[in-house]
């Protein structure tokens, strides 16, 4: 069985990416948003002005499972009884 107190830390940096790019999905018109984020257009698109408020509440989901992950991976073993 594999270990999953080896994935707590990328679960947490991933979560903190997460939130950052929920940030920017909720800041950011689309035609501001990097290239290579999904609801990129250009700015003489007709979509230019607009926020792409989903994808920003996606990554915050996605965000809070990670770090729901990571809590309850890190949280006390469950002791095996020995035989008696």
């Amino acid at each position: 069985m594999s270990n999953p107190r080896r994935l707590v830390i990328p679960a947490v940096i991933l979560g903190i990416l997460l939130l950052v790019v929920a940030v920017i999905y909720f800041v950011e018109p689309a035609h501001s948003l990097p290239s290579f984020f999904p609801g990129h257009v250009s700015a003489t698109d007709a979509e230019a002005n607009h926020h792409h408020t989903k994808h920003g509440i996606a990554a915050l989901v996605v965000a809070f499972a990670c770090f729901a992950f990571a809590w309850f991976a890190s949280g006390p073993r469950a002791e095996t009884s020995a035989p008696a």
